[in-house]
């Protein structure tokens, strides 16, 4: 019989086997140097997938320690454990896991060791992601998360919610594709409010521990430009006064916030302008997205800041 859906991902398997195990959860996540051992419980294995290929959801119960390394990674996965004992990486890099709290993996990979744990995985697909930052502003190809976010109580409710919802779909045998596909946008969604687009364009100096703050600032506004974000939102993102806030966008940036979120806005037409049709593409109506709704300023503050007019960019297109 042929499957109906045949995008669909569902997957189990279980062993008592330590090697098997091992080997299997190696195999799946191109893993290198993992070992195992048995604790003082007798081994256990049990692994389920469900999804497609844009998202899958997947749970893992290993009655036992692993360790390993996995190898930089194109999806973007997060974990939680609901219990046992987990660690990410080494030295001053290492995250010890909290049970029932979302980590985002290091997508250019870490070693881990894990030890008699249940864990819950999301696994979104890369395209998948970007098709949605990019309704956001943020160019195909230059996607990249802060793993190292400790994200805020709003952000871990929504994450929470949506998985709550999505898993209630993907586990329905009869939930179509097209449905499914909306859980999946739902899940990249929440996860763009779980962790910040991290900036290329972010200058060196940012990188520096004394200006954390301000980088937490830089980033909430590249992540939300589509958004009416104001300054006291920003400060209070940043956990600064918002004559703090005024102070370090003066010292790194000769500017104001708002003057800097205005940059990044027009920046974001600029890329809009590139990538659309000279034929069918309305500048008006991208000004408008990005919230310029007065033509003539929009005209010439996009001149000063690129050097040319919005309709000279969209020619080139």
């Amino acid at each position: 019989m042929t499957d109906q859906h045949p995008n669909r991902v569902q997957e189990e398997t279980q062993s008592t086997d330590l090697g098997v195990a091992r080997d299997f959860l190696a195999s799946a996540y191109a893993g290198q140097q993992w070992s195992a051992d048995q604790t003082r419980q007798p081994f256990s294995f049990r692994y389920t997938a469900v999804g497609d290929r844009a998202m899958t959801l997947r749970t893992i119960r290993f009655d036992g320690r692993l360790d390993g390394v996995m190898t930089p990674s194109e999806d973007f996965v997060v974990q939680w454990t609901t219990k046992g004992r987990a660690t990410i990486g080494t030295g001053d890099d290492q995250i010890r896991m909290e049970p029932g709290r979302p980590q985002l993996w290091p997508q250019q990979g870490a070693s881990f060791s894990y030890e008699d744990y249940d864990q819950r995985i999301v696994q979104v697909n890369r395209s998948a992601l970007e098709t949605v930052a990019a309704e956001r502003g943020t160019a195909p190809g230059d996607l990249q998360l802060d793993h190292t976010v400790r994200p805020d109580d709003r952000a871990m409710q929504v994450w929470r919610s949506s998985v709550q919802l999505i898993s209630q779909t993907v586990v329905d045998r009869r939930a179509s594709p097209l449905l499914q596909a909306e859980m999946g946008r739902l899940g990249a969604l929440a996860l763009l409010e779980l962790y910040p687009v991290v900036s290329a364009s972010l200058p060196d100096e940012l990188l520096l521990p004394r200006n954390s703050h301000i980088r937490t600032a830089v980033e909430y506004v590249h992540e939300h430009a589509h958004l009416p974000i104001t300054t006291n939102d920003i400060a209070g993102v940043a956990n600064l006064s918002l004559r703090a806030l005024q102070h370090a966008f003066q010292r790194v940036f000769a500017m104001s916030p708002n003057a800097y979120i205005r940059r990044v806005r027009l920046d974001r037409v600029r890329e809009a302008l590139l990538a659309g049709d000279p034929a069918s593409t309305n500048i008006r109506d991208v000004a408008r997205h990005w919230g310029f709704a007065h033509a003539g300023r929009f005209s010439a503050a996009y001149a000063e800041q690129h050097g040319e007019y919005p309709r000279d960019t969209l020619r080139r297109s």
